[in-house]
């Protein structure tokens, strides 16, 4: 299962992270900075880390499921950590690097939850 979760997840992210680059998908915001589907904030950096991270999925799920479980409970973790400093920089930069609003600190933190229980959740072995 958790080979199946990474993919989907894998392609996901790979969507994602192009679509922050592609004109009308991503607008302008009122302050001026790009926003996908004019709610999430993004920015280069954010849109390579979406489609780094796609890759890795894809690439862990690829692997076996093993590999797709410890990269759903490291990235997981990652993004928990991601979402507590969303909530500290509510509408900025996080890291100096990645732009970031409440909405993305929200979807982080579903993200998070979701990558940590199927992580944790799903077993270490498949038939």
């Amino acid at each position: 299962m958790a080979k199946t979760f990474g993919m989907l997840f894998g392609i996901v992210f790979l969507a994602v992270g192009i679509l922050g680059f592609v004109p009308g998908v991503t607008t302008t915001g009122a302050d001026g900075m790009p926003m996908l589907l004019g709610i999430f904030m993004v920015n280069t950096a954010h849109s390579f880390v979406h489609i780094a991270s796609g890759v890795v999925f894809l690439l862990a799920s690829m692997s076996g499921a093993g590999a797709a479980r410890l990269w759903f409970q490291i990235f997981g973790a990652v993004y928990a950590v991601v979402a507590v400093l969303g909530f500290m920089t509510p509408n900025g930069m996080l890291l100096g690097l990645i732009s970031n609003n409440p909405a993305d600190t929200w979807l982080h933190v579903a993200l998070a939850v979701t990558m940590l229980a199927i992580g944790f959740g799903t077993p270490k072995q498949t038939a």
